[in-house]
């Protein structure tokens, strides 16, 4: 626990807020400017001693709860409630929030990635956007209806999503699906959506029940894998995964290494697999 580093974060917080941005009355005029710290204690619900000692650099270390409780007394940002937890040598509270917007700044690197495909998707496998060459190999996901386009639900329950890999791939494919959905599941273990996910693949596909009591749990990460393309063929390509935490959204990047079979695929899928899209959306 840093003392000195935590003592002057609360009094600058302290410093910059009024009576009027807690709600309270600002009474007589103030010689200095900001909160006095018994209504920072009152706020947050501790003894003005307690909360002296806290700014004076000789507080025991707060619990989880009262890092909360003057979280949300100081009006703190996300960024610095999780800086204040850090202070105590505590880890942030998990923020459980899955957002389906995807930042303009994102959808420009994608659309950037002209000869790789990349996707954004979300951690439970909902496609959000997809670049041309991620359409040309494994189809346009968007288009389908909102139940085909979680990825972990069409790989066990739809035939068509399970023929873009390999057979023999198939069950390396399945351990990392489910075991990046447990991942996902025990760090957001009040979340309904990882929660229904498992809950309907279990009812649905035997496959996916067998996996899952096995408990097996990987976040995911770099790998390599092999796609199967009616028209290309065989494509090896290395898996790029760079994560948004905050809104649990993850680009997925798919190369292939210079030199390679999968590398002349990929180029040529470029060219035939965005002709044939072009074709298709005229």
């Amino acid at each position: 626990m840093n003392r000195s580093e935590l003592a002057d974060f609360l009094r600058r917080a302290r410093a910059r807020l009024g009576p009027s941005d807690v709600g309270l009355t600002a009474g007589a005029r103030r010689r200095t400017p900001g909160l006095r710290r018994e209504e920072v204690a009152q706020l947050a619900g501790m003894s003005v001693d307690y909360y002296t000692r806290l700014e004076q650099s000789r507080g025991p270390r707060p619990s989880r709860q009262m890092l909360t409780a003057l979280a949300h007394a100081l009006r703190l940002t996300e960024d610095e409630a999780d800086h204040l937890f850090h202070l105590t040598g505590e880890q942030p509270p998990r923020r459980e929030v899955t957002s389906t917007h995807v930042r303009p700044g994102l959808l420009l690197v994608l659309d950037r990635l002209h000869d790789t495909p990349a996707m954004v998707v979300t951690d439970c496998g909902e496609v959000l956007a997809q670049n041309a060459l991620s359409r040309a190999l494994s189809g346009d996901v968007l288009a389908r209806p909102p139940r085909g386009r979680n990825m972990i639900r069409r790989f066990f329950l739809d035939p068509a999503a399970q023929e873009l890999f390999p057979p023999e791939d198939r069950p390396e494919r399945a351990r990392e699906q489910v075991a990046g959905l447990r991942a996902v599941a025990s760090v957001r273990p009040t979340d309904p959506e990882p929660a229904a996910l498992v809950d309907e693949l279990r009812a649905a596909s035997e496959e996916f029940t067998c996996l899952w009591d096995e408990h097996e749990v990987a976040v995911r990460r770099t790998s390599t894998k092999r796609f199967r393309h009616p028209a290309i063929g065989i494509l090896e390509l290395d898996c790029e995964v760079l994560v948004n935490s905050h809104h649990n959204q993850q680009l997925v990047i798919h190369t292939a290494r210079p030199g390679t079979e999968s590398y002349e695929r990929l180029q040529l899928l470029r060219v035939v697999g965005l002709q044939d899209l072009t074709t298709t959306s005229s």
